[in-house]
């Protein structure tokens, strides 16, 4: 627990960045996935000011909505408005949308993608929503079955309480890193994570997939 977010924010940018440092001591390049929305938004802000070898960092996404870069709710533009700035922008961002209708039609080129990465990664960044999702892992997608169980890299998700399709890491592949990081804020989702622990059913809650992995949860109210 952290006193402010602020504060949570500054901390876990310095963890993932010593993470990045370690790795990239014996290894030509890192690999950092991060996940979109409000929350990430101050740590982002914190890591890019930090000095790093950025140029051998390789950052991507843990899902995304199928929309264009440059949308207001796009999670690429996000990265690149508060991370990939000053010595950061320095970073190669892999995006996970392609020019195509849909994600369907694109998720074999997005996966060859992700593929070309080094993997394991150093950190997997995970969010979580109040409904106990995380990534574009939703209690209510046609696709959670598949993204929780195929060894696929990526899922095409479409999702009745979202209005966009999107694209999604799946369970398989963001389980493929050296460390995972769950960064919450808010007095709702420390109850959401106090159910999730609580029980064993990932269906109902998705975030339930990485609670049995080692997994370092930053908090704040």
């Amino acid at each position: 627990m952290y006193a402010s977010r602020e504060r949570l924010a500054r901390q876990l940018a310095e963890a993932v960045a010593e993470a990045l440092r370690i790795d990239l001591a014996y290894q030509e390049r890192a690999l950092l996935v991060v996940s979109g929305g409000s929350t990430p938004v101050p740590f982002f802000q914190a890591l890019a000011n930090i000095e790093l070898p950025w140029e051998r960092v390789d950052v991507t996404l843990a899902d995304e909505r199928w929309v264009d870069e440059a949308a207001e709710d796009s999670n690429a533009r996000l990265v690149r408005e508060h991370l990939l700035t000053g010595a950061a922008e320095a970073a190669n961002f892999v995006s996970l949308t392609t020019a195509d209708a849909t994600p369907e039609q694109g998720v074999s080129v997005v996966a060859s993608r992700v593929e070309r990465l080094t993997w394991p990664a150093s950190v997997v960044i995970l969010g979580m929503g109040g409904d106990g999702h995380t990534a574009s892992l939703f209690p209510d997608s046609r696709e959670l079955g598949l993204a929780l169980s195929t060894d696929d890299s990526v899922v095409a998700v479409r999702t009745p309480s979202q209005p966009q399709a999107r694209i999604t890491l799946s369970a398989a592949r963001l389980h493929q890193a050296r460390r995972h990081i769950l960064h919450l804020n808010g007095e709702d989702k420390r109850a959401v994570l106090a159910t999730a622990m609580a029980g064993d059913d990932v269906r109902k809650l998705p975030i339930r997939a990485f609670l049995a992995c080692p997994l370092a949860i930053y908090w704040a109210p």
